[in-house]
């Protein structure tokens, strides 16, 4: 049996044909770890590793990239209003997220790069970039000029004369407004490295493209990450890469959000529930079937009766296993749903498979 995917790019359901014969490359952005996750982060994390779980019980042998953005203006910002080292604060973050994804069974992936890890990757990229003419250096910033590269926005179905984005706080010597920053200048008292255009930090578009060329190679098949990525994280992305000299991904998969009375769950807004008290309160593996149950892109909407249906719902799943079991003589032959407690943050201190094979 075929499987299908609904490729984002192409606007509709395509053929998965793999790259390689037997195998598949899947690079999803992970999490930017400013804070714990709440069930909407997760779910990412979760659908990916479900359809992870579809390709390798196909047969197929499965290079899984998640990576970790453990640098960005959020975590800066936490840090000054914590008192906290960045790099603090982003590792009891990213601690919190493996408990999240192991407590909801997720697979781990292939390999975890952080994006600190990576920055000679990125200013090789950059200098590539600059080398063709889609790049610029201005004021120890460096942009990508949007205009360069003709395929901008097909991700996305937008228009770039209708795309209006004004300057950025210190991204100053923008040759166009719509431009963005694939290397920003250091500030007083922020995180910084080294460059050839002096110190700074990498864009967070740029973290991803230099991931995935590193570790999945200039063409790989199915690059993932929530709705709210299409624009402008994943076009970024796509225009460094392809003007750098990547095929990139070839097929583009986007998950839809978890809502609160029809709100995007973001803790910017006040309305997210934290996986670690969400699993104080119901089984990990109900959880697990609350989330990854509904079709990936579509929108589920938090409530305490939808969790107490999904209870029900696995309730009568397992009962039924159970009575199986019972009159075929093979019960306790499947071992019951693992439970995986989530462990409290470190703290700083000072000196399920769907039938159906449409994606």
């Amino acid at each position: 049996m075929t499987i299908r995917l609904y490729d984002t790019s192409a606007r509709q359901i395509r053929d998965f044909v793999p790259l390689q014969p037997g195998c598949v490359s899947i690079y999803l952005c992970g999490a930017t770890v400013q804070a714990a996750p709440h069930i909407g982060h997760i779910r990412s994390g979760l659908n990916f590793d479900i359809m992870r779980r579809w390709f390798e019980y196909r047969g197929l042998r499965t290079t899984f990239i998640r990576n970790v953005t453990d640098i960005d203006d959020k975590i800066i910002a936490k840090s000054e209003e914590q008192g906290r080292p960045w790099w603090s604060i982003g590792y009891e973050n990213e601690r919190a997220f493996a408990d999240g994804y192991r407590a909801l069974g997720c697979l781990p992936p292939t390999y975890e790069p952080r994006a600190t890890g990576h920055i000679t990757e990125m200013v090789e990229m950059m200098r590539g970039l600059i080398e063709r003419g889609h790049a610029y250096e201005a004021d120890g910033n460096v942009y990508f000029a949007v205009t360069s590269f003709p395929e901008y926005l097909r991700l996305s179905n937008q228009e770039l004369d209708n795309l209006l984005q004004p300057s950025g706080e210190g991204e100053t010597g923008k040759r166009d407004p719509r431009d963005f920053a694939l290397w920003k200048t250091a500030k007083p008292g922020e995180p910084s490295w080294e460059s050839p255009w002096g110190r700074g930090r990498p864009g967070w578009h740029l973290e991803c493209s230099a991931m995935a060329h590193k570790y999945l190679g200039p063409v790989f098949d199915v690059h993932g990450g929530g709705l709210d990525l299409i624009f402008p994280h994943h076009e970024n992305e796509i225009a460094q890469a392809k003007a750098y000299g990547d095929e990139f991904a070839r097929y583009w998969v986007h998950n839809a959000w978890v809502t609160m009375s029809g709100e995007k769950m973001s803790k910017s807004l006040g309305n997210s529930v934290l996986v670690s008290e969400m699993v104080k309160r119901w089984r990990p593996i109900v959880l697990r079937y609350y989330l990854g149950t509904p079709h990936y892109r579509s929108m589920i909407e938090y409530s305490e009766e939808a969790l107490r249906e999904a209870e029900s719902a696995f309730a009568r799943i397992e009962g039924f296993i159970q009575r199986v079991g019972e009159l075929t003589g093979t019960a306790g032959a499947v071992e019951p749903a693992a439970e995986v407690p989530v462990s409290s943050p470190t703290r700083w201190m000072k000196p399920s498979i769907r039938a159906n094979a449409d994606l």
